[in-house]
């Protein structure tokens, strides 16, 4: 005798359940749990926003800070350098002739040190010049002048000589002809502030004041350059100079070459 194939449906309606049905009761069971650990990982979460957050953003600053130095210039080491410099030099370093961009700044702070005298040569023409600096072209303490040619001071005019992001916009023709004259100038040294390779970059805005982009040169083209146009480093002062830095974990990010008058 045959049997009569089980309809499912009517199975199911036998059994008075529908499958899966124990696990529907399971999850429904367990879902106010899932809610509260949704809850407390978004609590956690938010505690770790808010105190990340702000380290986040100075994190940004800080290296927006960074960018920014490297697209300006050296003329801000130059300031930060000031102490090392005078203690590298000691007191034979009294009158001082800065040669370079926003000079007004580095002279200004020169003029703060004891039995210090400063002076200073702005290479480009001066934008929205603030009024102590207007005041320091007035008194003929900044002169705008152009350094490819011969500077209006007699020899040894000033004890030491200090160039910062001028000789990078050179080339090497008036290179030849600058960097003798500021040597010419001074008496007991010269210091020059030039920007890495690939590292400070001036900014496309700049570059008309500049007129031409820098040209960023390495540690070794200076040294055989220096050799070549019989210039004698200072090793004494660059010695004295970097244990002066290191007792501080002052780091330039510029090279900083210390030449004999």
């Amino acid at each position: 005798m045959s049997r009569r194939p089980v309809n499912p449906s009517r199975r199911i309606a036998d059994s008075g359940s529908f499958p899966f049905s124990s696990s529907f009761h399971q999850k429904s069971k367990t879902s106010p749990l899932l809610t509260i650990v949704l809850v407390l990982l978004a609590v956690f979460m938010l505690i770790i926003y808010s105190y990340s957050g702000p380290h986040t953003v100075v994190v940004h600053e800080r290296e927006t800070m960074i960018m920014k130095d490297q697209e300006i210039s050296c003329t801000g080491q130059v300031e930060q350098a000031i102490p090392l410099l005078k203690e590298a030099y000691g007191n034979s370093m009294r009158k001082v002739l800065h040669v370079g961009p926003e000079t007004c700044s580095v002279v200004s702070k020169l003029l703060k040190e004891e039995d210090t005298e400063a002076w200073g040569i702005e290479p480009y023409e001066m934008e929205d010049a603030e009024s102590s600096c207007k005041l320091l072209v007035r008194n003929g303490i900044v002169r705008v002048a152009d350094i490819k040619f011969p500077l209006p001071y007699t020899p040894k005019s000033f004890t030491h000589v200090i160039v910062s992001d001028a000789l990078d916009y050179l080339s090497p023709t008036y290179m030849n002809k600058t960097l003798p004259d500021l040597a010419r100038v001074s008496s007991d040294g010269l210091i020059i502030f030039a920007g890495y390779p690939g590292k400070q970059r001036a900014k496309v805005s700049k570059l008309s004041k500049f007129g031409r982009p820098a040209k960023l040169r390495s540690k070794s083209w200076w040294n055989r350059y220096f050799i070549q146009n019989n210039l004698e480093e200072n090793n004494e002062a660059l010695n004295k100079f970097d244990k002066a830095a290191e007792k501080i974990s002052f780091k330039p990010s510029c090279q900083i070459f210390h030449l004999n008058s």
